[in-house]
This record gives C-alpha cells, sequence and structure tokens, in this order.
C-alpha cells in the first residue's frame, strides 16, 4: 500500500485504519454494498464496530432516495 502511494505522489501517513476505512467507506459502500455485508467481510460481530470505520455517505442516501422515489412515482 505504501509503495502504491509512493508512486501516486499520496502525501498521507498511511495506516491499517486508513486502509480499514477506505475499504468500508470507499470500496464497498460507495459502490452500494449493504452495512451488514461489510460488516461480515471486515470481521466484525456487530454493525457498530463496523459504523466506527464506515461512514454514510451523502451520495448513496440520494441514490437510494432516488430509487424509493422511483417506486412510488
Amino acid at each position: 500500500m505504501k509503495e502504491i502511494a509512493d508512486l501516486c505522489q499520496i502525501n498521507k501517513k498511511l495506516t491499517h485504519y486508513v486502509a480499514r476505512h477506505t475499504f468500508a467507506t470507499t470500496v464497498t459502500l460507495g459502490n452500494g454494498v449493504a452495512i451488514e455485508n461489510v460488516s461480515s467481510m471486515m470481521g466484525h460481530t456487530t454493525i457498530s464496530m463496523t459504523q466506527h470505520y464506515a461512514k454514510v455517505m451523502d451520495s448513496n442516501v440520494k441514490n437510494d432516495m432516488d430509487k424509493l422515489r422511483k417506486k412510488f412515482i
């Protein structure tokens, strides 16, 4: 991970926490994976543990609202 960051000229200190947060937020939730599944992928026993790493993304909320809107129009 650090070698890739060097190649991409990313000047942020990369840690295990940063990797888990990126996986939870960008890779999974950002692509529509349910938080329950993310929790399982990360080996967590509770959703609240996953919520520590993963924040709800505004784009996901908008997409979900659009889906609901289409069902009722």
